[in-house]
């Protein structure tokens, strides 16, 4: 999922033209500029962090715009569009309850970018290969297993009935080519040219990670139809620069600050406004005391005025976070999830019921301060800066610094931290739940403390019966938020902008298993 920016106040465009020109030059230095479309179309996208890995099914970079450029280059059996799944490397599916397995046709016209045929062989082959090598995005038990029936039918047997099979196994699943990943015995480090052969509708033509740079070719022999757009391309620039960058047409779209909406649209941009599928939280380190202490989680979900929160720091651009997680606007949220409204008076009281003693404007126990470290990256200053000034008011000391991105992805994930506002998308299928609550990737709270919890979120997952599951949806909902072992803080507005000169739109419930990025391969082919 994209890092959320955290954003002062737009101050006019004036003062980021002159840095704009070494903007051009990169552009020109890297990709010989953007021009205007004519016989050969060529795309760019601004994209303030650059760098999001090698663009290969192992070596992506675990949030959703490295998903993105590695999507480009190798499909899934379905896809999705603005409004539906729609066929992509299978052109039509059967759901055999009986046996509680997919059988997918398969197109029959496709190929790999090295010319190879594909066929139902690797299909049958990817998902038995992540197995042994799983794949970040997918959990590869759900297909117990998998068989080519003939040359372009394949059939999954899956583990147990799944509600979201599409949505997070074979909507995510990047399907890759038996005759070269048969070789491969350490996916993770493997990214020769090789690496990035795929089915998808671009191919690799270059990538420097020192530059966070992309480039892509559309691939003439696409089964769907050579591409639209004949490159593409990703290009860093700071978020400052994106909105003039997209005035002076050096990109054709990116991300952009709520405060300069209007401004962009009165130069002619188009302006596309995300759902809110992503929550900036409160990460919470309930593997040590005293945050393993529901009371104490309880008593800093009180001490954070979230409604403030989202005037001061977002300028009014987000909607307050549930501590249930999923936002108000979706159609699986509990509208009786506990809220924890703002109330430091509640929150001392609390404390206090766990023995701490008010001194010094800072509560003490056994003799000594209570103190907490808050990380956060560079984007999210501001809002860690607000939090550790509710959290002393409340009178609990915090000792806050900000680091570099992946630094707090890394800590986070190693549990060495006592607080950090982090952040992640995918809140549009309840699936997601399971993955941020108990799996144990770094952007999961991995609480499995509360087996009431775990069980619901297991059986979730399993209910066909879609009353029945939004049930146990809500009930998920009201323990974790009783339990809080994360915040969510807020759910920002997002923009982008772009050019109208390829119709970009936001996925129904998100891309893959949940990305709320408009960059829809589809986009750039039709």
């Amino acid at each position: 999922m994209p890092q959320l920016k955290t954003r002062m106040p737009f101050r006019k465009t004036l003062f980021i033209i002159l840095p704009l020109a070494l903007v051009c030059c990169l552009l020109v230095i890297f990709y010989g500029g953007r021009g205007q479309p004519s016989e050969s179309t060529s795309y760019t996208i601004a994209d303030s962090m650059g760098d999001w890995g090698y663009p290969s099914p192992y070596t992506h970079y675990s949030r959703g715009p490295g998903y993105v450029r590695m999507s480009l280059i190798f499909e899934t059996l379905v896809w999705k569009d603005d409004s539906d799944f729609v066929p992509a490397l299978a052109k039509d599916w059967e759901y055999i309850e009986a046996e509680n397995a997919y059988i997918f046709e398969l197109h029959d016209d496709v190929t790999w970018h090295d010319g190879t045929n594909f066929t139902a062989e690797d299909v049958a082959f990817t998902f038995e290969y992540t197995k042994q090598h799983p794949y970040q995005w997918v959990d590869s038990s759900l297909v117990e297993s998998a068989e080519a029936t003939d040359e372009y039918t394949v059939k999954l047997y899956l583990s147990q009935p799944y509600a979201p099979f599409f949505q997070d196994v074979v909507g995510t699943q990047p399907i890759i080519p038996k005759h070269i990943w048969q070789y491969v015995t350490e996916p993770e480090k493997f990214t020769d040219a090789q690496a990035v052969i795929g089915t998808g509708p671009y191919t690799l033509a270059d990538y420097s990670q020192e530059h966070g740079t992309y480039l892509y070719n559309a691939y003439s022999d696409y089964y769907l139809g050579k591409p639209a757009v004949d490159e593409l391309k990703f290009v860093k620039i700071s978020e400052a620069m994106i909105p003039s960058a997209l005035e002076q047409g050096l990109v054709n779209a990116g991300d952009v600050p709520p405060e300069i909406v209007s401004e962009l649209e009165e130069a002619g941009l188009t302006i596309i406004t995300a759902p809110h599928a992503w929550n900036a939280k409160l990460m919470i380190n309930h593997q040590k005391e005293p945050l393993s202490s529901k009371q104490f989680r309880q008593a800093l979900a009180y001490a954070i005025d979230r409604e403030e929160l989202v005037q001061i720091t977002q300028r009014g651009h987000a909607l307050a976070g549930s501590p249930g997680m999923m936002p108000p606007t979706s159609d699986w949220y509990y509208p009786d999830t506990p809220q924890y409204e703002y109330d430091p008076a509640r929150a001392k009281q609390l404390l206090e019921g766990l023995n701490y003693t008010l001194e010094n404007d800072y509560f003490t126990k056994d003799g000594e301060e209570l103190e907490l470290e808050l990380i956060a990256a560079a984007e999210f200053e501001e809002v860690g800066q607000f939090v550790k000034d509710q959290l002393e008011a409340a009178g609990i000391k915090i000792d806050f610094s900000t680091l570099e991105a992946k630094t707090v992805d890394a800590k986070v994930e190693a549990w060495d931290f006592d607080l950090s506002i982090y952040g992640h998308g995918g809140l549009y299928e309840p699936s997601v739940l399971h993955k941020v609550i108990v799996e144990k990737s770094f952007n999961s709270a991995r609480y499995d403390s509360n087996q009431t919890l775990s069980q619901l979120l297991e059986a979730q997952l399993s209910e066909m019966d879609a009353e029945e599951r939004k049930e146990l949806v809500w009930q998920i909902q009201e323990i974790y938020a009783e339990d809080l072992p994360a915040l969510t803080l807020y759910y920002p507005h997002w923009y982008w902008a772009h050019d109208g000169s390829v119709s970009l739109y936001y996925t129904m419930d998100g891309m893959a298993s949940g990305i709320p990025i408009p960059l829809n391969r589809l986009a750039f082919v039709k």
